[in-house]
Parts: structure tokens; C-alpha cells; sequence
């Protein structure tokens, strides 16, 4: 991680779960980390801890469903800061129900958010490391779902699924494109992580009865992915908890 000290991660979701401990992890490395998300004092007030860690942080408020409020926060990290050269996608949104109870304005919700707004993202932070001709690492959080649907005890997830394999798609379409250039994608895919995402609707692990990752899981595996050897590219890493069966 010593060649990513003092260079810009961009965080989405980051207020809490997995983006939370994610940013906290890459302060703690030495990262200049920008945090994405709606409830930017939230952000402010998970940090107060960190103000003397190798890093720095930044908290912008971003709605990553709305195309202009993700160009007007790269556009002033790029004012203000400099180059992104990391960017986690983590942002993401679950609303339970199957197809035939929920409305099309829900599934437009969860596309904008999971599928459109990690694109946005990930395409405007790669027009920038091209621009500056930069290493740069892109890093989409994925799902299980991404790969094969579940069911989590019953309670189904609609369109959820469908932008997760649509993640999948983009990722290695990503990589094609980039192929070549300095440039490496990863798809990381978690089973069940106790996070915020399904407290709407109870504890994950309690609704799902399945066991559950915790979002530090996740966090040490960005690390690692992110460590490697520039040689290398993890395209696809699944992390699931241990005794998770398929559902």
C-alpha cells in the first residue's frame, strides 16, 4: 500500500457499513480520502477519531443517483485536490418485495443508485486518470447476487439482482476497455454483510438466517486487492461467510 500514500481515493456510500470502514481503513494507509455521500456530518462525526492519521479525509455531500451532483463532486476534487486515482464503488440500495409489489419508481431507485451511479462514477474518475495519464485503480462492490440470485429467507429482492449481474457485466466490459492502459477493475462480491443496507427491514442476519460478514471483512480485502503488485489484477473476488449455505 506504500505507493497509494498521499494519493486520492474516492469512497462512495461512506457514511456507513462497508464504506464507513473502508475509508477508515484507507485514512489509517496514508490515502487523501473523499467520502461520498447524502449525510455528510455523519461522515464528519465517524472521523473525529482519525485527525492525527497518516491520511486526510474530506466529507462531500453526493447523491450518486443524480448524474450532476457526482460531477459536481469530482469536478471540485479535481479543483481542490488533484487526480482520483482510486475509486470504491460502494454505494448501494436494497428495497424488498417482489416485482409484481413494488413499482417501477422503486426499481428505477435501486438502478440509479447500484448500477447508473457506480458507471457515472467510474467513468468520470477514469476520463481523469487518463487526462492526467496516472495509475488508477477501480474497485466496484459487487454482491453473490451479482453472479446467482437468492432468495433471503423468502423475501425477495426484485430488481436488486439484476443491477448486481449489470456490476458484473460492467466491470469485465470495463476491464476489456481498458486493456492495456494502466488502469485495473476489480468486481468484489460479499455474501451477507451486517450493515445498514436491510436495517429498513430488521437485522440482515436475523431476516436472511444465514451468517454474516462484518463490513471490517470487506474493507481488509479492498486493502489487499489494492496492494497488489500493479502486475496484477484481482478481476473477481466473492467473500462469503463461513457456513452460508445457497439459497
Amino acid at each position: 500500500m506504500d505507493r497509494w500514500v498521499g494519493k486520492i481515493v474516492v469512497v462512495t456510500g461512506a457514511s456507513a457499513g462497508i464504506g464507513l470502514a473502508t475509508t477508515r481503513a484507507l485514512i489509517k494507509h496514508g490515502m487523501i480520502v473523499v467520502g461520498l455521500s447524502r449525510r455528510k456530518q455523519k461522515m464528519l462525526d465517524e472521523m473525529t477519531d482519525l485527525a492525527n492519521a497518516r491520511g486526510k479525509f474530506h466529507a462531500l455531500e453526493c447523491d450518486v443517483s443524480k448524474r450532476d451532483s457526482i460531477a459536481e463532486a469530482f469536478q471540485w476534487i479535481k479543483e481542490n485536490l488533484g487526480t482520483v486515482q482510486v475509486l470504491i464503488n460502494n454505494a448501494g440500495y436494497i428495497a424488498l418485495g417482489t416485482f409484481t409489489d413494488t413499482t417501477p419508481e422503486t426499481w428505477q431507485g435501486v438502478i440509479d443508485v447500484n448500477l447508473m451511479g457506480s458507471i457515472h462514477c467510474a467513468t468520470t474518475a477514469v476520463k481523469m486518470m487518463q487526462e492526467a495519464k496516472l495509475e488508477g485503480h477501480i474497485i466496484n462492490i459487487n454482491s453473490i447476487e451479482g453472479h446467482r440470485i437468492y432468495l433471503c429467507n423468502g423475501n425477495p429482492f426484485n430488481i436488486y439482482g439484476v443491477t448486481k449481474h449489470g456490476i458484473t457485466a460492467f466491470t469485465e466490459t470495463l476491464q476489456r476497455e481498458l486493456m492495456g492502459q494502466n488502469i485495473r477493475v476489480t468486481s468484489l462480491s460479499p455474501g451477507l454483510v451486517n450493515t445498514e443496507l436491510l436495517n429498513e427491514y430488521g437485522d440482515g442476519a436475523t431476516l436472511c438466517e444465514v451468517p454474516g460478514l462484518e463490513p471490517k471483512d470487506i474493507s481488509d480485502s479492498i486493502i489487499y486487492v489494492l496492494g497488489t503488485p500493479q502486475r496484477v489484477q484481482v478481476t473477481e473476488l466473492i467473500i462469503r461467510p463461513l457456513g452460508e449455505r445457497a439459497l
